[in-house]
């Protein structure tokens, strides 16, 4: 897949900046920056799934109860 981006001398002269300090090809700098966004985005979601799971039912437990639970002790 190609994909096209249009940014400013600046902009690219830092990229390419960055992605040879760190030895990486500008593909996989894009590559990678786009992943943690899409992970950063799923995590924030799982969170305030959990919260939101946590206000409707504030029970917790111990690690000991957890493992009794599950038969690990």
């Amino acid at each position: 897949m190609t994909i096209t981006l249009t940014l400013s001398d600046e902009d690219t002269s830092l990229i390419k900046n960055y992605a040879s300090l760190h030895n990486i090809s500008i593909s996989e700098l894009f590559h990678q920056a786009v992943m943690e966004k899409i992970e950063d985005e799923h995590d924030l979601q799982c969170y305030e799934r959990a919260m939101q799971s946590r206000k409707s039912d504030p029970t917790t437990y111990t690690l000991g109860e957890v493992e009794k639970e599950l038969g690990l002790c």
